[in-house]
């Protein structure tokens, strides 16, 4: 009788005890969840006369108008790294790197805007992904594409297999633009833009929704720990 006594007093008293982790792991996905993304969109091409500002700017108004997100433009065309990648980088490639690094440290997500070149993705863009690593690091990242017939997805699916390799979540849906020059008028906007404009909510819905999700999990617990 004793026993059994104790044992309900034990059972009882449980509640009033530390929350468990998983308890603490919910409270800081729900608190997460309040927060703003802060979402980097990179501007992947740097060529002379390239059209990505005008796709650029229909992107940044959906992203703008998507509730939850506070957007930073990196343009890769104000940013200037050497090809040559150094573990002891000169002043000037530093003074290039502080352009860019901490703003893609801040962001919880990402959004690549890429063309497609030879059926990959442009130089510009390799070549700043390859001068960081933890900045990448367990983060989502959507990408948009533009080109000719294939509307630059051969550049998204090779984008897909780096990305992996830098422990990133690429989200399942993309925006690409088949013969984009045709799609947009001289004042940039999209002739005919119901499509596009859904499947941009679909994407932005996923990247918050991972962005929110990875962000709390580090909070739990660093990654890679």
């Amino acid at each position: 009788m004793n026993t059994t006594t104790a044992q309900t007093v034990s059972v009882s008293q449980a509640p009033s005890q530390a929350p468990s982790p998983s308890a603490e792991a919910a409270a800081v996905l729900a608190a997460t969840a309040d927060t703003p993304v802060k979402v980097a969109v990179i501007v992947g091409s740097n060529r002379e006369g390239r059209f990505g500002p005008v796709v650029a700017e229909w992107l940044l108004r959906r992203v703008r108008d998507h509730e939850g997100f506070e957007a930073d433009v990196v343009d890769l065309a104000e940013v200037d790294l050497p090809t040559s990648l150094s573990y002891r980088p000169s002043a000037d490639v530093v003074a290039e790197l502080a352009k860019v690094s901490p703003r893609l440290a801040e962001a919880d997500a990402f959004i690549v805007l890429t063309p497609e070149y030879n059926h990959s993705f442009p130089a510009s863009l390799k070549n700043v992904i390859d001068w960081h690593r933890d900045e990448w690091q367990a983060k989502p990242v959507a990408l948009v594409s533009y080109g000719g017939v294939s509307g630059g997805l051969r550049a998204v699916e090779h984008l897909r297999q780096v990305f992996a390799e830098l422990h990133m979540v690429t989200v399942r849906d993309t925006v690409s633009f088949h013969n984009a020059g045709a799609l947009f008028d001289g004042e940039g906007n999209h002739r005919d833009p119901s499509v596009a404009d859904a499947a941009a909510q679909g994407m932005l819905d996923q990247l918050q929704w991972w962005a929110w999700a990875l962000r709390g999990a580090k909070e739990v617990r660093a990654y890679g720990s």
